[in-house]
């Protein structure tokens, strides 16, 4: 049976909370400890000319590729634009990335989002994996979902593997019912625990804000990586979960 572990996880943009120090490096050593498959990252900076400047050890490459030098595959989709640089969301993978393509679900000027789906090969199956970061107002995040589904429903065969990871902004946790109306999902923590987990902030997790839809996959594990040595890194808590495809 085919199993893979994944991630997901808001690195912020590569500075601990606050923004008081740069933890790229630390945060690159950290998820190699994890060993996923499949990372779902948010926030991730593809640009910054004022950092480079600013910080002597800044990785020469985007935070994608520096993240996944000789361990995974990278996709990148950039989702906000500026005049010193661009960060978005980016999908790692140890299996070939056959296809990759960032969509745009932005709503204002002010607040760039987007989806980027890939389509990863797990020896001849193709499993879809749709990085996702959505907005912090509720009614940009509901219009967003129905971009979201609509995306699947077009593009997905529903006898195909798919995960949704990523950073959805929604504390009051109404997703999880709609997509699993709407798309057949289930939230991968809350086989375990009848809800999803406590993300936020990652130094003590209260809020529900991370999240890994699942269709054609059953859960075998699920984790929350929090508290002091994993503060330091970000503002959220990565998630883990061991999964296995469905026959």
């Amino acid at each position: 049976m085919q199993t893979l572990n994944v991630c997901t996880y808001n690195i912020h943009k590569g500075f601990s909370q606050f923004n008081r120090r740069l933890m790229v490096h630390q945060l690159r050593e950290r998820l190699r400890t994890l060993n996923p498959d499949i990372l779902f990252l948010q926030e991730v900076q593809g640009q910054h000319s004022r950092h480079a400047l600013r910080h002597s050890d800044w990785p020469a490459h985007g935070q994608h590729e520096f993240l996944a030098e000789d361990n995974w595959q990278a996709a990148y989709g950039h989702n906000a634009v500026y005049g010193h640089g661009h960060h978005g969301n980016a999908v790692l993978s140890r299996f070939p990335i056959a296809a990759a393509a960032n969509h745009d679900v932005s709503l204002t000027r002010l607040e760039r989002r987007g989806l980027l789906h890939c389509q990863l090969n797990l020896n001849d199956t193709i499993v879809h994996g749709i990085c996702v970061h959505l907005s912090l107002t509720e009614s940009q995040r509901r219009r967003q979902l129905e971009l979201l589904a609509e995306h699947v429903e077009r593009n997905i065969p529903r006898d195909e593997p798919l995960i949704i990871a990523g950073d959805f902004n929604d504390w009051r946790v109404h997703a999880s019912d709609w997509l699993a109306e709407r798309l057949n999902l289930h939230e991968a923590f809350t086989e375990f625990d009848e809800q999803p987990a406590r993300s936020f902030p990652s130094s003590l997790p209260v809020l529900r804000l991370d999240r890994i839809y699942l269709r054609g996959l059953r859960v075998r594990d699920a984790q929350v990586h929090s508290g002091p040595r994993w503060a330091k890194l970000s503002d959220h808590a990565p998630l883990t979960a061991e999964l296995e495809l469905i026959a």
